[in-house]
């Protein structure tokens, strides 16, 4: 039975394989639709074929999933096999006879959510010994691989972000197996896309600010301050209706490029209900503020992109989105390619997601925990080796 189930499952993987292959190849012609568009119109482009039959394997080994009796695969079993599939196909890639775009295969750039993803939410990185994934990231740094954490954590000041990760980057200021320049591959984007802190070994708190007009994207430049302003009035009034309609017991926010809520008491975290319920109506009345009629003008912050996400314990609105911190990141270390680009992280439904719209700037990994950041890395470690092995 498990023999069988085993062969079933991979066929059924090789031939979604196939379907994405056949829609990378369309989706760079004049004739875009596809079998897979056909069956899913709203999916997304894909930056590399995926490896799912070998991913497929490669996780049943793991998880026993053909060996089930009674459960069928689950939505983290296909949720694990795309993320290996995906790893795969950047450091370990298939010779595809028929992929007509050219694709540069390898991994260039790393981009990471903070909070659920590198640590537990409200934690922080504090040392090696406490936090394994720092000296994961050590590694690839030493492999020359470009690492972005892209954040919804919004400050100016690098004191607030090195609270946070205090533990990388001294242990980067520290390493003797880095070079100067390795160190500096380490960069983190505040606000989704609003704020760029590159490591520096010779600053107070290893970290120095960029302007923003040293790498902002062209569709970021006519961001005016009043139209930024204009949202943020827009979406603060949008969290005082959701306060009262809700009867939420909440206080508001705001920030230079964020406005948000929070528990009011501390010690009683708002309900999953009450902060989902939030990010909708905020997205809605939003959307809504951008209507117009007749010879109405659009309001000044109709061409700003926002995000607006549930952070477990409160729900923010955010000036940008992470596809566009995932793009100034590309476009610091020199334009980067999509295709060799892994964003990793925890939010990835379509409603309240924050790292959702990363998809459309790079390939994506998607976890459920820090614990599985670790092993994914570990996963990447692996195979980069026998990559290497193979080529010597």
């Amino acid at each position: 039975m498990a023999r069988s189930a085993r062969q079933r499952y991979a066929e059924i993987f090789r031939d979604v394989e196939d379907l994405i292959l056949d829609h990378i190849n369309r989706q760079y012609t004049s004739h875009p639709n596809s079998k897979l568009n056909m069956l899913v119109p709203t999916i997304s482009p894909f930056f590399t074929p995926l490896a799912l039959e070998d991913a497929f394997y490669h996780q049943d080994s793991i998880r026993a999933i053909s060996s089930r009796r009674f459960v069928a695969p689950s939505f983290n079993d296909v949720r694990l096999i795309l993320n290996t599939a995906q790893i795969l196909a950047m450091i370990q890639p298939k010779p595809y006879r028929f992929l007509r775009p050219k694709i540069s295969p390898g991994l260039e750039l790393l981009t990471f959510d903070g909070d659920v993803t590198l640590y537990e939410d409200g934690a922080s990185l504090h040392s090696p010994e406490s936090d394994p994934v720092i000296l994961r990231l050590l590694h690839f740094l030493s492999q020359d691989v470009r690492i972005g954490i892209v954040t919804a954590a919004g400050y100016t000041q690098p004191k607030n972000y090195f609270d946070r990760l205090s533990g990388l980057l001294l242990a980067i200021r520290s390493s003797t197996q880095l070079t100067s320049a390795q160190k500096t591959n380490l960069i983190i984007m505040g606000g989704e896309s609003n704020f760029l802190l590159v490591f520096d070994e010779q600053a107070e708190y290893c970290l120095r600010y960029i302007h923003r007009r040293e790498w902002v994207l062209d569709a970021m430049k006519d961001w005016s301050e009043p139209a930024i302003q204009s949202l943020l009035d827009v979406g603060e009034a949008a969290f005082h209706s959701c306060i009262r309609t809700l009867h939420l017991q909440a206080k508001v926010l705001r920030k230079e490029r964020a406005v948000g809520i929070y528990a009011a008491d501390q010690s009683k975290k708002l309900t999953r209900e009450q902060l989902e319920e939030t990010v909708l109506v905020v997205q809605q009345m939003v959307v809504s503020s951008l209507s117009t009629r007749g010879s109405e003008q659009p309001p000044p912050h109709a061409h700003i992109p926002f995000t607006v996400f549930n952070g477990g314990a409160d729900v923010f609105l955010d000036v940008g989105d992470k596809s566009m911190g995932v793009q100034s990141c590309q476009k610091w270390f020199g334009g980067i390619p999509p295709s060799s680009t892994l964003h990793v992280g925890d939010q990835f439904l379509s409603g309240g997601g924050n790292d959702f719209k990363a998809r459309s700037a790079c390939c994506c990994a998607w976890i459920a925990n820090p614990a599985e950041t670790v092993a994914l890395l570990d996963e990447m470690i692996a195979l980069g080796d026998r990559q290497r092995g193979s080529e010597g």
